[in-house]
């Protein structure tokens, strides 16, 4: 179900999904996606018995974008939808570009959020120095972030090429999302004769790049809070097949107090029995 808040003269978009008796979760989408969910997700937040809350942040979906924003400047609107929906206190999660947001609302929040969960998700990354060649073994030294740190002149040509090249490859019969080879699910059907994976990947990839080009700029800044400063109980989850992932999870769990690494058998974005194991461990009291 879409909605949409009025935040600081800004619109708010987001969608509910599962169970509205359930355990409060808010999510926050990777870099880049939006509010609408595919299947898996909807019906394992159903079955889960998770209330789950999807905001779309600043640029993304519809909701007005935000120049100049700040990883912590999500939480002036978690915060207000927390209100709107009368959430006292509440789960967080983030997947990737999300991941930090996430942390965020856990160390600025602390008050209120309970667990949070992050998937292949990042660190502050390294862009001093020349422009990496992309074979660094430190993932925070990276050609992505080094472009971003240098301003939406350098990124956003970037950017567009790789929606260009994805939204290619989906004309040409290519699923929703990437094959998994680590994943034993059967292959995905193209997405082009799936209306509602069309949307939303029209939606990510084509309708606007603010709210993806925002994000980078606000990755390669100051985050405004320290990883340290995230005190409730965190779990990072990486893939068996995402060697990157699993490099910037031992950073992360290095740096937050009570981090705890969670390993799943899959690559960047997780299959439905992880992401099943991850709502559930999000509704631990």
């Amino acid at each position: 179900m879409d909605r949409e808040l009025t935040v600081g003269g800004r619109v708010l978009r987001y969608s509910v999904y599962g169970d509205t008796d359930g355990v409060p979760v808010m999510s926050q989408g990777g870099s880049p996606s939006t509010r609408w969910k595919r299947p898996d997700v909807v019906r394992a937040a159903a079955e889960c018995g998770v209330h789950l809350v999807v905001p779309d942040r600043p640029g993304y979906g519809g909701s007005t974008r935000k120049p100049g924003r700040t990883v912590a400047d999500v939480v002036e609107d978690v915060a207000a939808l927390a209100d709107v929906l009368g959430w006292e206190r509440f789960a967080v999660t983030g997947g990737s570009g999300g991941g930090p947001h996430a942390l965020a609302c856990a160390a600025l929040l602390s008050d209120r959020v309970t667990r949070c969960a992050v998937s292949g998700g990042i660190t502050p990354p390294l862009v001093d120095g020349p422009e990496p060649d992309g074979d660094e073994e430190d993932p925070r030294r990276n050609r992505t972030s080094w472009l971003a740190a240098r301003g939406e002149e350098y990124i956003r040509p970037s950017i567009e090429e790789a929606a260009q090249s994805i939204m290619a490859g989906i004309e040409a019969g290519g699923p929703e999302f990437p094959p998994d080879p680590h994943s034993p699910a059967p292959p995905a059907p193209p997405a082009k004769d799936d209306p509602e994976a069309m949307a939303r990947l029209t939606a990510t990839f084509v309708t606007s790049h603010d709210g993806w080009v925002d994000d980078n700029i606000a990755f390669a800044a100051d985050w405004g809070f320290r990883l340290t400063d995230v005190h409730v109980p965190t779990s990072i989850w990486f893939g068996s097949g995402d060697d990157r992932a699993r490099r910037y999870a031992d950073l992360l769990v290095a740096e937050i107090p009570n981090a705890q690494p969670v390993p799943y058998t899959g690559g960047h974005i997780q299959p439905e029995n992880a992401y099943r194991d991850l709502l559930h461990w999000l509704k631990l009291s």
